[in-house]
């Protein structure tokens, strides 16, 4: 079984300089995931760079929490297009058009 990495949340706000209660937000409106053990809680190596996303949104830019909602949603729409356009791409050059 592959052991998970995690970070504890109040060490990273105090590390980080960023408030509990807006990392307590964001897992409220589902934008990540906390893991509560023994009382402490805990967020996934793997939700970091998205973390930091969200906490430069937030700080430097000013965005509110349903904001940033919408951008992550956006994000995900705009992925989606374009597994979407390389899918339709490569069955073009599958069955051989190079037309425009």
């Amino acid at each position: 079984m592959e052991t998970q990495k995690l970070f504890e949340v109040e060490t990273f706000c105090k590390n980080n300089d960023i408030e509990i209660s807006f990392v307590n937000s964001l897992e409220q409106n589902g934008l990540i995931k906390i893991t509560k053990i023994e009382e402490t809680k805990f967020f996934n190596f793997e939700q970091l760079m998205e973390l930091d996303r969200y906490i430069r949104f937030y700080y430097e830019l000013n965005i509110n929490l349903e904001g940033i909602d919408t951008i992550k949603h956006l994000f995900r729409r705009v992925n989606e297009m374009c597994d979407k356009m390389t899918s339709l791409q490569n069955k073009r050059y599958l069955y051989g058009y190079n037309g425009i």
